[in-house]
C-alpha cells in the first residue's frame, strides 16, 4: 500500500465512481474552499498492484504553533468494511501527515446508518454500519457519538425527497399544512424566478445570518460548480398581493355585516345568538388582520411597483440529484410562505429533469420531543421525505501533545 498525490482530474475521476461520492469530495469544492483560505491535498491510496483503492480531498489550515488541522468533508472515499486495510492506511497516513506538521484529521464519511420516516420511525438499516464503526475505532479514530442536532461540521440527519412518484402524487403525499402554505403563497402573488451570478449578493442578504460564510463563498461556488448551481428566488408580485388582500378584506367585510344584521334580528333568548356573537368576534379579528394586510400591500405596491424579492435558495446538482445548500427569506413575509413555494418549484423542476431525489439538507434527529429545531423539522418533514441518518464525525489524532495543548487552550476561552 502506498499513499500518493493525485491531480484534480485523477481525483475527480475516481471520486465520481465511488459508492460514497458527494459534491464535497470534488475538485470544484476544493477550489472553492481554497479561495476561502484553506489549503488542499488530493490524496490517493494504491494497493501493491498499483490500483487506486481510495482517495480523499483534505482541507487544512494552520491552527496552533505551526501545527495544522485537516478535514475530509464527507470523506474519505474508502472501503471501511476491511478492518486490516483501513488500519494499515491510517497508520501510513499518520506517518505522512505527522511529517507535515498535522496534529488532527477530522472526517464525517457519507455512510448511512439508518433511514427514518418523517415521524422518526426506522424503516431500514445499514447492516454494515456497526462493523464500520468498530473498524474506525480499531484504526484509532475517536467517535463524536450519535449526535442529534448540529454539533458537528455536517449534520448527521438529512431530509431526502425521492422523485419517483408522479408530481400529483408527490403533492398529495405532503402534509396538509404544507399543501395549504404552497397554495397560499401562489394566491398571494408569490412567484418563483431563477437567479444567476449577478444576483448572488441579493441572495446573500437572506442567508448571511444563518451561516458564517462571506458572500465570496457563494460566488466561488457559482464559479467552480458552474451550471450545477441553481439559484431560486421568491418574488412577490405586489399588484397581485393588493388584489388578493382587497378581495379577502371585502369578502370578510360582507360576512361581518351579515353577522351583525343576524345578531340584531335574533332575540336575546335565542340559543343561536351566542354562537352568532362568537362568529362575529372571530370575524372582527380577521377583518382587522385583512385591513392591516391591505394597507401593507398597498404601501408595498407604491414602493415596489415591479415586485419585490422576498427569499432565495441555492442548490448544487450532483450525480442526478439536487442538494439544497442553504435558503433564507425576509421574515417580514413569513406568512406568505415563500420558502414552501420555492421547494415546490424545485420539486417540479427536478422531477421534469429526471433527477433521482432532492436532499433538503439538515434536520434534527429528535423527532418526538419539542426542541429548538422542531420548526425546522416541521417545515422540511412536511414534504414527506425519508430522513437519512449518517454515521457521524470522527477525530484521528496525529500529534497528541500539540493537539491536547490546543484543545485545552480553546476550552479556557
Amino acid at each position: 500500500m502506498k499513499i500518493i498525490t493525485l491531480t484534480e482530474q485523477e481525483f475527480d475521476t475516481f471520486a465520481s465512481h465511488h459508492r460514497y461520492r458527494n459534491f464535497y469530495q470534488t475538485s470544484a469544492y476544493g477550489k472553492t474552499m481554497e479561495k476561502q483560505g484553506y489549503h488542499i491535498h488530493y490524496l490517493g491510496v494504491i494497493d501493491d498492484s498499483g490500483i487506486l483503492i481510495g482517495a480523499t480531498l483534505l482541507l487544512y489550515k494552520e491552527a496552533f504553533m505551526n501545527y495544522k488541522i485537516a478535514y475530509a468533508p464527507r470523506g474519505m472515499l474508502f472501503d471501511y468494511n476491511n478492518a486490516f486495510v483501513l488500519k494499515e492506511f491510517m497508520d501510513r497516513l499518520k506517518k505522512l501527515l505527522s511529517r507535515q506538521n498535522f496534529m488532527l484529521l477530522k472526517i464525517d464519511p457519507l455512510i448511512p446508518v439508518a433511514l427514518h420516516d418523517r415521524t422518526g420511525k426506522i424503516i431500514n438499516t445499514n447492516k454494515d454500519a456497526n462493523i464500520i464503526l468498530e473498524n474506525l475505532l480499531a484504526a484509532n479514530f475517536q467517535y463524536h457519538g450519535q449526535t442529534l442536532f448540529f454539533e458537528s461540521e455536517k449534520a448527521r440527519f438529512e431530509a431526502v425527497l425521492t422523485l419517483e412518484k408522479d408530481i400529483k402524487d408527490l403533492f398529495k403525499s405532503f402534509d396538509k399544512k404544507v399543501r395549504y402554505k404552497i397554495k397560499k403563497a401562489i394566491r398571494s402573488g408569490v412567484e418563483i424566478i431563477m437567479g444567476n451570478e449577478e444576483s448572488i449578493d441579493i441572495f446573500y442578504e437572506f442567508v448571511k445570518r444563518k451561516y458564517s460564510r462571506p458572500a465570496s463563498y457563494y460566488h466561488e461556488l457559482y464559479k467552480f460548480f458552474g451550471k450545477a448551481v441553481n439559484l431560486y428566488f421568491a418574488k412577490l408580485n405586489t399588484e397581485t398581493f393588493v388584489i388578493i388582500s382587497k378581495q379577502l378584506y371585502e369578502k370578510e367585510l360582507e360576512k361581518n355585516d351579515m353577522l351583525a344584521k343576524k345578531i340584531q334580528l335574533t332575540p336575546n333568548t335565542s340559543r343561536s345568538k351566542s354562537k352568532l356573537i362568537n362568529q362575529k368576534i372571530q370575524s372582527d379579528k380577521l377583518l382587522n388582520i385583512y385591513k392591516k394586510n391591505l394597507v401593507w400591500a398597498t404601501n408595498l405596491l407604491k414602493e415596489y411597483p415591479k415586485g419585490l424579492i422576498i427569499g432565495g435558495a441555492m442548490n448544487i446538482c450532483y450525480d442526478h440529484a439536487a442538494f439544497l445548500l442553504i435558503e433564507g427569506f425576509n421574515q417580514q413575509f413569513k406568512t406568505l410562505h415563500p420558502n414552501y413555494l420555492i421547494k415546490w418549484k424545485m420539486i417540479n423542476d427536478y422531477k421534469n429533469a429526471n433527477f433521482k431525489y432532492i436532499n433538503l439538507n439538515a434536520v434534527g434527529g429528535e423527532f418526538g420531543k419539542e426542541n429548538k429545531y422542531s420548526g425546522l423539522n416541521e417545515m422540511k418533514l412536511g414534504f414527506n421525505p425519508v430522513v437519512t441518518e449518517y454515521i457521524g464525525e470522527f477525530d484521528f489524532i496525529i500529534n497528541a501533545l500539540p493537539y491536547n495543548l490546543y484543545r485545552n487552550l480553546n476550552r479556557k476561552k
